[in-house]
């Protein structure tokens, strides 16, 4: 999370260069270090606003964006107000300073949330998000951010050219999304914990399966399947992967992965046969109230039988 606009040493700098210089009685941007903060000094808004407008043609973005800030607090109510809240976040977009951008774009919607540059201020959000995306490597809760916003955009208000440019967003944020969990994925199964591994796969062919990761994700199960011992699932995964990716090289080699460990036909079990059969020999006790009774106790082991119940274990 970046640090308070009004403590980065940018803006800081800059203050110092208006003090100096004779755009102090234009912008009335010094700065106040005690409290760290613009004083006020009552200036019209078309003054005020010239001055954001000037700086940010000048591509002063910060300088520019406590500007329009500046035009809001001295003039709440006015229409200018509400204009240069969004160029506020406009110019704070520009400085890459994504945080400040979209906490003036969410309070321009709080307190205008029905206004016709509403999409706008959305579209601001969404891309203050999606321009923080890390790579895959890192944690990738500003990625699910992004989608959320994009998403809200697109049904708010479906049929702006905002809209139009979220979609096309949606399906890079949806296909870095994948890749996190292929990421994930790729880690359990190097270390043996294929049960982990199959959950991720399974994740991107179930919830991503439009991203560019669902072949590789479909190879994955297939090996991870077999590494469970469940050559039938693992035949399904390839058997999908082929219907939809037939030349790809990942069909190719779970293709060869299924030959070469084909399911293995198992007997099937008697009616009262245990599942697992029993190789111990429990030792036999004699109910106290029949000792009376001299007996031969030495049954046979429970769950014993001439009949074979197979292998209870198919994937070996």
């Amino acid at each position: 999370m970046r640090t308070s606009l009004t403590r980065s040493p940018l803006v800081r700098s800059l203050a110092v260069v208006l003090i100096a210089g004779s755009a102090l009685v234009t912008t009335g941007c010094a700065r106040n270090r005690t409290k760290g903060d613009i004083p006020y000094v009552a200036r019209d808004f078309g003054t005020l606003y010239s001055a954001a407008r000037k700086r940010l043609d000048n591509k002063e973005y910060k300088l520019a964006a406590l500007l329009f800030d500046e035009v809001e607090r001295q003039h709440p109510y006015s229409v200018w107000a509400r204009r240069a809240q969004l160029m506020s976040a406009f110019s704070y977009y520009l400085a890459h300073d994504y945080t400040a951008s979209i906490q003036s774009a969410q309070r321009f919607l709080s307190v205008h949330p029905g206004n016709r540059d509403a999409p706008y201020a959305y579209y601001l959000i969404s891309l203050g998000y999606y321009e923080q995306i890390s790579d895959v490597t890192r944690d990738q809760k500003i990625t699910q951010q992004a989608l959320d916003s994009l998403g809200e955009l697109m049904r708010r208000y479906p049929n702006t050219r905002y809209a139009a440019d979220a979609r096309l967003k949606v399906d890079l944020v949806r296909d870095h999304l994948a890749g996190k969990e292929m990421e994930i994925g790729r880690f359990y199964e190097t270390r043996g914990q294929w049960l982990a591994a199959t959950g991720r796969f399974r994740k991107v062919v179930d919830d991503y399966q439009t991203t560019t990761h669902t072949p590789e994700a479909l190879m994955r199960l297939t090996e991870t399947y077999l590494a469970l011992g469940v050559p039938d699932e693992a035949r399904k995964s390839t058997a999908v992967l082929g219907a939809n990716y037939p030349g790809t090289t990942w069909y190719a080699r779970a293709y060869k992965l299924s030959n070469e460990h084909p399911p293995v036909a198992v007997a099937a079990i008697a009616t009262g046969e245990p599942v697992v059969p029993n190789t111990g020999t429990p030792a036999q006790v004699t109910p106290k109230k029949n000792r009376e009774f001299k007996r031969d106790t030495s049954a046979a082991p429970v769950g014993s039988s001439s009949t074979n119940p197979g292998n209870p274990n198919p994937g070996n």
